[in-house]
C-alpha cells in the first residue's frame, strides 16, 4: 500500500492495481509526481475508486479513464457520480464530467468477491454519516481507509449524531489496526 499525497486529499494506492481516491481536478501533474516518485506507472492502476463525489476526491478520475484506468463504483453512489459537476463549474475549473457508463457497478453484497478477483483481501461498506455515498474499504490486514469520515478520535464531540456512531461502530466490529483518513494523518489503533 502506498499513501500519495500531491494535494489535500490522500491517495491510496494498492499493489493489485486500486486507486482509491484521487484529490482535486488541475492536480494531475502533482499526480504524476507523486506515482513516479514511488515507482508507480498510471498502466499500474488498474481501477479507480472515490470514497464519494465530493470535488476534492475525484477531480482526476476522468484523466485517468481516458488513460485506461476502469471506474469502479458502489450501485448507492451511481446518482452521486455528477455532484462536483457544477462545483467545478461554478468555481470555473476546467474538469470533464466522469462518464458512469463505463464504470464497473458493484453492491457492497458483491465487494468482497470482487476485490479478491484482482488480489485485494476485504470488502467495501457504507459509512454514509458523512454524506450519502460515502464507503470505507475495510482490508482484512486489519487496514481501513475511510475517506472524510469524522475522525474516531471526534466521536465523543458527535455524540448526538447517530449516523457517525454508528459508521464507526461497524467500522471497529472488523477490528482494525491502522486507519487511513483523506485528510486527516493515518491512526494507528492499539488494543488490550
Amino acid at each position: 500500500m502506498t499513501i500519495l499525497r500531491y494535494g489535500n486529499t490522500n491517495t491510496v494506492f494498492l499493489k493489485s492495481g486500486l486507486l482509491i481516491d484521487t484529490d482535486y481536478a488541475g492536480t494531475l501533474q502533482g499526480f504524476y509526481r507523486a506515482i513516479k516518485a514511488n515507482g508507480i506507472r498510471v498502466s499500474d492502476i488498474k481501477y479507480v475508486l472515490a470514497t464519494h463525489y465530493h470535488p476534492d476526491h475525484i477531480g482526476l478520475i476522468s484523466e485517468l479513464m481516458k488513460q485506461g484506468v476502469q471506474l469502479l463504483l458502489t450501485d448507492v453512489q451511481l446518482e452521486y457520480v455528477h455532484y462536483s459537476d457544477r462545483i467545478f463549474a461554478r468555481d470555473g475549473i476546467p474538469y470533464e464530467p466522469i462518464d458512469e457508463t463505463k464504470a464497473v457497478i458493484i453492491s457492497f453484497e458483491d465487494s468482497r468477491k470482487f476485490l479478491n478477483g484482482i488480489g485485494i483481501s476485504g470488502e467495501i461498506i457504507s459509512t454514509p454519516s458523512h454524506s450519502p455515498d460515502s464507503i470505507s474499504v475495510i482490508l482484512d490486514d486489519s487496514c481501513c481507509i475511510v475517506g472524510d469520515l469524522e475522525p474516531v478520535e471526534y466521536l465523543k464531540a458527535y455524540e448526538n449524531n447517530q449516523a457517525l456512531q454508528a459508521d464507526w461502530k461497524r467500522i471497529m466490529s472488523y477490528a482494525p489496526k491502522r486507519i487511513i483518513y483523506a485528510h486527516a494523518n493515518e491512526k494507528n489503533i492499539v488494543r488490550n
